[in-house]
């Protein structure tokens, strides 16, 4: 290594200290900004006065200014720091392409099993892929889908394909009447709307999925509804109809907490009693923006994580969906 280039490595290191000199034109104030003792602010300007063979300080009074040799370096030192924050930058951006970043809009609903075994899967191969997750009503997440502000939206009915919008239908999972567990329905193989005509009804609120199915499954019934009660999670319209205060219609909870078994002491809890009705069930999918260019112009990542939910995600999700209906 040559004597230039030995000097130059040695003084690498001080160039944001010496930038920031430059600005503040006080050792003190260069001191409280880098965090650094004021000591070894001095002792590093006078370590690079020595590399680069002149005093880049002079004592002004109570303060310091720089020499005209300091003044002079100070374009340069500022011009090296500014292309290596570019360099950067600009790697850290390729770098976060390669790991991918997929943003993903969903309903509530999936939150506790759909969405974590999709990214789970991927990330088991993709492990540094990112995601960035909304989640809320039905309309929201697909709001959010045509405003750019989401890769990928799952729903409940699946979103129509649009000018540019694609969906596609993943799986399927049966609609229950859920009552208290002391409901006169309670003990039936299978019940119809029309057993609860009387009953209060606990809603999912408008915008909903579950909201547009479940006005769907009255109408093909033939009345309205007496809503007592619109929520905006299915935790809260369970814990609802395990008080007793009203019927709703949900998908499978599986071994929710507050499902009512034999072992299950107290009159809070619920039981869930197929519909006779050829429209209980939702069927969920997944949306997505077409941008010009096709499947070329997306990130690896979401490309890749498209690719394994309609591929995988079908098959994945079914067994899912046997245990938490118990078929």
């Amino acid at each position: 290594m040559d004597v230039e280039h030995k000097q130059l490595v040695q003084l690498l290191p001080l160039l944001p200290l010496l930038a920031e000199l430059g600005r503040t034109q006080h050792v003190t104030a260069t001191a409280e900004v880098l965090g650094l003792p004021q000591s070894t602010v001095s002792r590093a300007v006078s370590r690079a006065s020595a590399i680069v063979g002149t005093e880049l300080l002079v004592r002004d009074g109570r303060g310091v200014r720089l020499t005209p040799a300091a003044r002079a370096l100070l374009p340069h030192i500022e011009a090296a720091l500014a292309g290596f924050q570019a360099g950067l930058d600009l790697v850290r951006h390729e770098s976060d392409v390669v790991r991918g970043r997929i943003a993903v809009s969903f309903q509530h609903t999936f939150g506790e099993a759909t969405l974590p075994l999709l990214i789970s899967a991927f990330r088991n191969r993709h492990p540094q892929t990112a995601f960035d997750l909304s989640q809320g009503a039905r309309d929201g997440c697909l709001a959010e889908l045509a405003a750019g502000a989401a890769d990928l939206a799952l729903t409940a009915p699946v979103a129509a394909p649009g000018r540019r919008i694609a969906s596609a239908a993943l799986y399927r999972e049966p609609l229950r009447l859920v009552v208290h567990h002391r409901h006169p329905l309670a003990g039936r193989a299978g019940a119809k709307l029309a057993d609860v005509r009387q009953d209060p009804f606990v809603a999912l609120g408008p915008g909903y999925g579950m909201r547009s199915l479940t006005d769907a499954l009255f109408r093909e019934a033939g009345f309205r509804p007496r809503i007592a009660f619109e929520s905006q999670d299915t935790h809260t319209v369970r814990g609802l109809v395990s008080a007793g205060l009203g019927v709703s219609i949900l998908p499978p909870g599986g071994l929710a907490p507050g499902r009512h078994t034999a072992e299950r002491q107290g009159d809070l809890g619920w039981v869930e009693i197929p519909l006779e009705s050829a429209l209980a069930f939702r069927e969920i999918g997944v949306a997505w923006r077409e941008r010009p260019g096709g499947a070329d112009a997306e990130p690896d990542a979401l490309r890749l994580f498209r690719e394994l939910v309609l591929t995988e995600g079908p098959a994945l999700l079914a067994g899912f969906v046997r245990e938490r209906s118990g078929s």
